[in-house]
């Protein structure tokens, strides 16, 4: 079994708050404009980082897994915080503004 700087538990109770984060969110722009690009654009990296921290956690590469983890959410939790995406007021999931 792989050792872990960062527990097991840890790093799945992040990437299970990071996949409660993504189906929550919703793009606030409408289709076809820049500002819904740009969400378009920060889903694809919350995705990658989030599928990276998978495939690191596969191969018993635990503290990648949750640093991989940590860049998703702050990906989501900056696009939210930016107006890209609806956090839909969900103050334990995202930092929001006043």
């Amino acid at each position: 079994m792989a050792e872990y700087l960062v527990t097991l538990e840890r790093i799945n109770k992040y990437l299970d708050l990071t996949a409660k984060a993504v189906a929550k969110v919703s793009i606030i722009a409408d289709e076809g404009t820049e500002g819904f690009a740009k969400a378009e654009d920060i889903l694809g990296m919350v995705n990658a980082y989030h599928s990276d921290a998978k495939f690191f956690l596969s191969e018993g590469r635990g503290d990648d897994a949750f640093a991989a983890v940590n860049y998703a959410h702050g990906w989501i939790d900056c696009g939210v915080r930016l107006g890209y995406l609806d956090g839909k007021g969900d103050w334990q999931l995202f930092t929001l503004s006043d």
